[in-house]
């Protein structure tokens, strides 16, 4: 459990340390009472010294005593501890770090590469300090870990799964809270804060990316196949039926179909269509 601690200000420890030093060596000069006296006050000051730190702004010291845990000092200002006392800094800053793009599988076994961003900072530390070894590097590893289990809750696309509701592609606010919420729920024993967790990089990996783009192509021609058809046979019984309401030619079924024909050709073509002037009837 952490506990927060304020030592002794270092200022006039600092002041009574130079004064024994300068009170020693005046001993010595003068050899009263006794050397051994000066030798004592002067090795006493210098162990002294060993007990000034300084915390800066948004930084904290854990403090040891032979082993034990004494507290954690978070309060920027110069200080003063027993000499013998272990001392060890650690950042209470905001850090952030970009994690290159990690191959993982989706929900239905695609390989994709997912790179993210995570911004944390120390919230406990003694926990930081002393439940994990290296809380730095746990960050890292965890993170990977997160990234691995959440691409496994979606699919990369709505291409692979018709009915996914939420997509790695298109669901960025939803996957991204899955993602948050992971990588705190790791790093929560290690007393690192997550502050925001997102998805910088997104995309198939390179072994499958080709095809799936081709497949993506496919899908959208079909798409736009489908619109382009509708619309043709729109127009098709829209000019049909204003000739007959026009009473502007009659036509039998026959040649009803072949113009219907005609018009969709024409309508459904990826090229221009190049015009036959019909110089007789439409008998011949």
């Amino acid at each position: 459990m952490e506990k927060i601690t304020k030592p002794s200000s270092g200022f006039l420890v600092l002041f009574l340390s130079f004064s024994g030093i300068a009170a020693a060596i005046f001993l010595f000069f003068t050899g009263f009472p006794a050397p051994i006296f000066g030798g004592a006050l002067l090795l006493l000051s210098l162990i002294s010294l060993g007990g000034f730190f300084i915390v800066d702004p948004n930084k904290a010291m854990v403090l040891l005593l032979f082993g034990e845990y004494k507290g954690t000092v978070k309060a920027n200002g110069f200080y003063w501890v027993n000499p013998f006392m272990t001392k060890k800094k650690i950042s209470l800053r905001v850090r952030n770090f970009e994690n290159k793009p990690l191959k993982v599988n989706d929900k239905i076994g695609n390989p994709v590469m997912i790179g993210t961003i995570v911004v944390w900072q120390v919230e406990n530390t003694f926990k930081a300090s002393f439940e994990v070894e290296d809380y730095e590097n746990f960050v890292h590893l965890q993170t990977d870990a997160a990234v691995r289990k959440m691409a496994g809750l979606f699919c990369y696309d709505n291409f692979d799964d018709n009915h996914s509701e939420v997509t790695l592609r298109s669901g960025v606010e939803e996957v991204n809270q899955s993602l948050e919420k992971e990588i705190a729920e790791r790093l929560l024993q290690a007393g690192i804060k997550v502050i925001e967790a997102r998805i910088s990089n997104l995309a198939y990996a390179a072994e499958i990316a080709s095809a799936m783009l081709q497949r993506q192509q496919a899908t959208a021609i079909v798409a736009a196949r489908q619109k382009i058809v509708e619309g043709a046979v729109g127009m098709v019984e829209m000019a049909l039926a204003d000739l007959k309401m026009k009473d502007i030619i009659e036509f039998d079924q026959e040649k009803k179909a072949a113009m219907v024909s005609n018009l969709m050709v024409v309508l459904c073509s990826d090229r221009s269509a190049s015009p036959v002037v019909n110089v007789g009837t439409l008998n011949q």
